[in-house]
């Protein structure tokens, strides 16, 4: 039987919240929820509302406990009591629910994602709308806070610890489960904060996870201290957050408090929880922790009339505040295309985000120099990569490289061979087989100021991380530059001497469509070394494509470009000039599109894109109308391939200067097959590139 909440003063301990500032801070939450149910809502100025109803004690108390100078929260859509307490204005809160300029957003997102930049104080990172995805990037965050501490020397960062609140459903997602094996297998300074309020939308937790309970099941996990408790009991919780932070803050490991709260509310506005019954409804109310947190502190701690004063006050701060955002303007469409990139002012400056990244961090690379200064023998493509790394790696104490098999193997493709016996296990570091943890993992280290160079193996086994490449990728747009995860995750894929579905894959569009990413793909050694070192100095998220059959060809071998030779994303390279004919390519295809251009004779001009975001539209399209056709050639599946966008954007510019349709050449709509005999069937080939630059000069 659960013992009965207490009815005393709450213990007089220094570190005993302040209650008359919870009281403040939940009467605020407690009046916006108001506000938008019985007002808003209705007047259509929220469109997205959650309630936090029932969750809000918690969160308070949580807040009123991360007091170190680089805490940091992972949150999600209910995390708004928590947000006001870390310094979110309640201004800013409904600005950003009722779409108005001044929110977390400015308009481009619901409004109950957060983000709370901080140079100093309790960070909250950029709160996403998919369940679960909070997890990593704090794990992240708690990474970046011991190599901060331990290889950076910066004391600032002792005893601080990130923090991952969710729900009860959130613990069944990937995201969880990753962060789970990563903080126990590193012994991060972490802690899952679960408000278990029995259901995800209608779905109740005994189906998320078995019994209904998360701490029970996780009580004999090696390496994680559980706590759970009533969430309904204010005094109570409040010790078992306090117990909770403080053994993360010594350094004692990650630990998880599961928390149970009533949801004294629908899921959402638009939920009307008939699934529930009016019981269990009224019993939910029965356990409000506002109602029992006044029953316990009144009149120990508070006179009933210094409660009515407090919770009066909040009320009337909320109206006023809504009466200012209603002033407010409603967000610019003429803005709504800025951020996606790092942006430059006419003088040439950056606009650089609040938080994550080198830049943000006031430690800036040089900017390097686009004239080649070739060294020595011809290297291969997989060398030119390592070489980068290593330079890099010394001459910036903020670059760190992981993934899987990346430390004493030295990488499956032996990119990273000796990096971690020369910078140590804390700057090259091998990761579990989680790529939702890998990419979730880099996105909290760029938030705390990191260069991370994450690998996935091959192209397809990124398709577990989608939804944190996406969501990190459309990190700076939607914060409205507040935030930015700059990074350079490196990807080999394509053919090799054989193919199959799963090692082979090139789909290099994904990450073209991905928002906000820049995508490199280099066909050779001086390319790669140029274009890895521009993302690495650089302030995007990078997708650094390395093709398999390149990594040791020897046509793409060529000089060391030398240490500070860069490329700038967005510039092809004209490899041949001609006049009859443009052909346009990027990766493996170069080489063999050169082949066929010296085999048929062809007047053609070759240009290799090198990056495809940005892509070189003016290059291209100055060809064209210089030699009047054009031939695309990719490895990727023809069917909406970048192929296609290239076509699109000459059909439109450059129509009345063609003398013949446009032509495509890439493989059909199948995965990359085994056999060579098969691969070798579908792959564009010299001699298939050599007859479709001879068909399209008949015309």
């Amino acid at each position: 039987m659960a013992a009965r909440p207490e009815k005393l003063m709450p213990e007089p301990r220094s570190d005993a919240p302040d209650w008359r500032a919870v009281v403040r801070q939940v009467a605020i939450s407690r009046a916006l929820d108001d506000l938008e149910e019985a007002t808003l809502v209705p007047e259509r100025k929220v469109l997205y509302q959650f309630s936090a109803r029932g969750h809000d004690v918690t969160q308070v108390l949580l807040g009123s406990y991360l007091t170190g100078a680089w805490d940091a929260v992972g949150g999600y859509y209910r995390s708004r009591p928590l947000m006001l307490t870390l310094g979110l204005s309640i201004d800013e809160a409904l600005a950003s629910s009722m779409m108005r300029t001044g929110g977390m957003s400015e308009g481009r997102d619901i409004g109950v994602v957060f983000n709370l930049p901080r140079r100093a104080g309790a960070c909250a990172l950029p709160v996403c709308g998919g369940v679960g995805t909070q997890y990593t990037p704090a794990v992240g965050w708690a990474q970046a806070l011991r190599y901060r501490r331990d290889t950076l020397g910066e004391s600032g960062c002792a005893h601080s610890i990130a923090v991952a609140h969710g729900g009860d459903a959130s613990t069944a997602t990937n995201g969880f489960w990753a962060a789970l094996n990563i903080v126990t297998t590193e012994r991060l300074p972490f802690l899952f904060f679960i408000e278990d309020n029995g259901y995800g939308i209608s779905v109740p937790s005994h189906l998320q996870t078995p019994g209904g309970n998360i701490a029970r099941n996780l009580s004999a996990f090696r390496g994680l201290r559980v706590i759970d408790g009533d969430g309904s009991d204010p005094l109570a919780a409040a010790r078992l957050i306090r117990d909770a932070v403080a053994l993360v803050r010594a350094g004692d490991g990650p630990a998880l408090l599961r928390l149970v709260v009533p949801r004294l509310c629908g899921h959402s506005g638009q939920d009307t929880q008939t699934y529930k019954g009016s019981a269990a409804i009224a019993a939910e109310q029965e356990r409000d922790p506002w109602r029992k947190l006044r029953a316990q502190i009144v009149p120990g701690l508070l006179t009933s009339e210094e409660w009515d004063a407090e919770v009066a006050r909040s009320r009337a701060e909320v109206a006023m505040a809504r009466a200012r955002v209603e002033r407010h303007s409603a967000p610019d469409p003429r803005r709504v295309k800025r951020y996606v990139f790092t942006e430059f002012a006419d003088d040439g400056a950056p606009e650089v985000q609040t938080q994550g990244g080198l830049w943000a961090a006031l430690a800036p690379p040089p900017a390097g120099s686009p004239r080649a200064d070739s060294q020595g023998p011809r290297i291969n493509l997989v060398t030119a990569v390592r070489r980068t790394l290593e330079h890099e790696l010394e001459v910036n104490p903020r670059v760190v490289v992981f993934g899987e098999d990346v430390g004493r193997k030295g990488g499956v493709h032996a990119a990273t061979i000796g990096l971690q016996e020369k910078f140590g296990s804390a700057r090259v570091f091998d990761t579990s087989l989680s790529e939702e943890g890998i990419i979730g993992r880099a996105v909290g280290m760029a938030a705390a100021g990191l260069m991370p160079v994450p690998e996935i193996q091959f192209r397809k086994y990124a398709d577990p991380a989608a939804e944190q490449l996406n969501d990190c990728g459309t990190m700076r747009w939607r914060t409205a530059n507040r935030f930015a995860a700059p990074m350079v995750v490196r990807i080999p894929g394509g053919f090799f001497k054989c193919g199959d579905p799963w090692h082979s894959q090139s789909n290099e569009v994904q990450w073209v469509h991905g928002i906000g990413w820049r995508v490199a793909m280099a066909s050779n050694a001086e390319d790669a070394v140029g274009l890895l070192r521009s993302a690495l100095r650089g302030n995007d998220p990078t997708i650094f494509f390395e093709h398999r059959a390149l990594l040791d060809g020897s046509w793409a071998r060529r000089p060391y470009p030398g240490d500070d030779f860069v490329v700038e994303f967005g510039k092809a390279k004209l490899l041949r000039e001609g006049a009859a004919l443009t052909v346009v390519t990027w990766g493996a295809m170069v080489e063999r599109c050169e082949s066929a251009i010296q085999r048929t004779g062809s007047s053609a001009d070759l240009l290799d894109l090198r990056t495809l975001s940005p892509w070189d539209r003016q290059a291209t399209l100055a060809s064209v109308r210089k030699t009047r056709r054009c031939l695309i050639v990719h490895e990727d599946t023809i069917t909406a391939g970048f192929g296609a966008e290239i076509a699109a954007v000459l059909a439109k510019e450059a129509f009345f200067d063609l003398d013949a349709p446009i032509e495509r050449l890439a493989m059909p709509d199948i995965p990359s097959p085994h056999s060579p005999v098969l691969l070798d069937a579908v792959l564009p080939s010299v001699e298939k590139i050599g007859q479709s630059m001879l068909d399209l000069l008949a015309l």
